[in-house]
C-alpha cells in the first residue's frame, strides 16, 4: 500500500497495479512546502478527498492524531473524514509535545473509541487504524507499544500500525499480541522485503513518506548540480517527456 503524496503520484502508483493506497502526511506537507503535521483539517479533507476521487482505488488516509486532542473533536474531524470517499484512516496517540510525546493510554484509547463512533455512525464501513508511535518518537520500548496497540485492538481498532519497528523479531511480537487483527509495517528503508514480512505475518505494508522522499532527493541532487557546478548531468537519466506525459492523458 504504497503513498503517493499528490493525485498524479496516485495515478501512477494505480498503473503500476498496486491494489491499495495510502496519503502521506508529511509527503502532502512538503509538497506545499511546509513541515509534517503542518496542514489544516481542512487542506487535509480536501487532499483526501482528491486522491479517493481521483483513483478507483480504496485509499488509507493517514489523519494524523485526528486534527485535536480531546475525544469529542476527534469523532467530530473523523466524521468530516469519512465524508470524503476514503476506505481507511488512521490516529496516532502522538502529542507533538517533545517532553511528554504520547498521550496518556486512557486518553489514547478514548481517542481511538470516538474514531470508532464516528465510523460506525457514518455507516461507510471505514478501516479505522489505530498508531503507536512510541519508536518514532524516541520511546523504543517494544512492551508498552504492544500494550497500547492490544487496548486500541479492543477500543475498536481494526488495523495496528507501529511505525518505526524494524526487528523481525518485533514484528511477530506485535503480529502475535494483536492476532487475528491484522498489523501494517512502516518500511522507509530496506530492511526486509513483502516476502520475508508476509513470512512475519503481516498484512499491510506501507512506506509513509519515503516515496516523495525518494522523489525529493533526484530532484536536490540534479538542482543542487546546477546551482553549484552549472552542469546538467543529473536530468540524464530522468524519465522521457513523452513517457510521463503518457501517463495523465486528457479528461
Amino acid at each position: 500500500m504504497p503513498n503517493p503524496w499528490d493525485l498524479g503520484s496516485a495515478r501512477v502508483l494505480a498503473q503500476l497495479g498496486f491494489p491499495a493506497l495510502a496519503t502521506t502526511s508529511a509527503g502532502f506537507a512538503w509538497s506545499l512546502g511546509r513541515p509534517d503535521n503542518g496542514v489544516s483539517l481542512e487542506e487535509a479533507l480536501a487532499h483526501f478527498r482528491s486522491i479517493a476521487y481521483g483513483v478507483e482505488l480504496p485509499v488509507n488516509a493517514d489523519f494524523e492524531g485526528g486534527f485535536a486532542t480531546d475525544p469529542p473533536a476527534v469523532h467530530a474531524n473523523v466524521t468530516a473524514a469519512t465524508a470524503t470517499g476514503i476506505a481507511g484512516l488512521s490516529i496516532e496517540d502522538a502529542t507533538g509535545d517533545a517532553s511528554n510525546p504520547l498521550f496518556e493510554l486512557t486518553l489514547a484509547v478514548e481517542r481511538i473509541q470516538a474514531a470508532r463512533r464516528a465510523i460506525d455512525d457514518s455507516g461507510t464501513g471505514i478501516l479505522l487504524t489505530g498508531r503507536s508511535e512510541g519508536f518514532i518518537v524516541g520511546h523504543p520500548d517494544l512492551a508498552e507499544t504492544i500494550r497500547r496497540l492490544t487496548a486500541y485492538a479492543e477500543a475498536g481498532a481494526d488495523c495496528l500500525y507501529a511505525p518505526g519497528i524494524r526487528a523481525n523479531a518485533d514484528i511477530v511480537a506485535v503480529v502475535n499480541a494483536v492476532a487475528p487483527k491484522p498489523v501494517n509495517v512502516l518500511v522507509g528503508s530496506h530492511f526486509a522485503t513483502v516476502a520475508e514480512l508476509a513470512h512475519a505475518g503481516v498484512r499491510r505494508i506501507s512506506v509513509g513518506g519515503a516515496l516523495a522522499r525518494a522523489a525529493w532527493t533526484s530532484f536536490l541532487q540534479a538542482a543542487k548540480e546546477i546551482a553549484e557546478r552549472g552542469t546538467f548531468t543529473g536530468l540524464a537519466n530522468a524519465v522521457p517527456f513523452a513517457e510521463l506525459n503518457g501517463r495523465f492523458p486528457s479528461e
